[in-house]
């Protein structure tokens, strides 16, 4: 994860993926693989976007935190369309590494977003934003609760040894939807179509951008007003 040769170029043209570790994780509790990428984002990919922003404002401080979210939005929304364009050509693998780029690169987006208008993105409340703004859950109740069973899985890591002896295409799919699911990829078949060779550039590049831009204005919204604590509240979400 590392940063163009000059810190104020914000064209980012590599695709970073989620690490190892946490692909380990999912695919051994794929049940709970957003709680797992929202965790490990908020610890990996929360103080990156606090440097990001503090370099940005030392470097022009005339910046709005509309113009810095503008900076963040335009380099993640094109990193969508790369990983689009070039992933799903090897089946269902390639097609569940797609939807977990995409979802892992858009968390690091809405965190980028999070420090532009002045929110910690490295605070732990961050992983929940992120399942809300991600619709992965409706309300930060809810998102709390899964976070720490995840939490608690994550530390019970080797309880989950059974998963290798399990189909691997199945625990794949289920990952896949699930990541889906975070990443904004609702409808099944479009995963599927990601595992037909032509058809996954094509819908993979356009599904990505889409995805990714609703996102960016959802998180816009939320991290623009700063008391409101709860991404749901601005979402027009209700408790229950």
């Amino acid at each position: 994860m590392t940063e163009a040769s000059n810190p104020s170029t914000e064209q980012h043209t590599e695709t970073v993926a989620p690490p190892g570790s946490l692909w380990a994780r999912m695919k051994a509790d794929p049940q709970y693989a957003p709680e797992h990428l929202a965790l490990e984002a908020v610890r990996r990919l929360g103080p990156e976007a606090a440097a990001w922003a503090e370099r940005m404002r030392a470097e022009n401080p005339e910046r709005t935190p509309d113009q810095l979210a503008d900076l963040a939005v335009k380099r993640f929304t094109t990193l969508a369309r790369i990983s689009g364009a070039v992933s799903g050509a090897t089946g269902l693998p390639g097609a569940v590494l797609d939807v977990g780029v995409l979802a892992w690169n858009q968390a690091r987006m809405v965190l980028h977003i999070a420090a532009a208008y002045g929110h910690d993105p490295a605070a732990s409340e961050r992983a929940t934003d992120l399942l809300v703004l991600q619709r992965v859950h409706k309300v930060a109740q809810t998102a709390r609760l899964a976070l720490g069973v995840a939490a608690g899985r994550e530390r019970a890591v080797k309880l989950f040894a059974g998963a290798a002896s399990r189909p691997l295409s199945g625990v794949m799919m289920r990952l896949g939807l699930k990541l889906a699911q975070m990443a904004g990829v609702r409808a099944a078949k479009r995963l599927f179509a990601k595992m037909i060779p032509g058809a996954s550039i094509v819908l993979g590049t356009w599904v990505n951008s889409a995805a990714t831009k609703d996102l960016a204005n959802r998180a816009r919204d939320v991290y623009r007003h700063a008391r409101r604590p709860d991404p749901a509240a601005a979402l027009g979400g209700s408790p229950g």
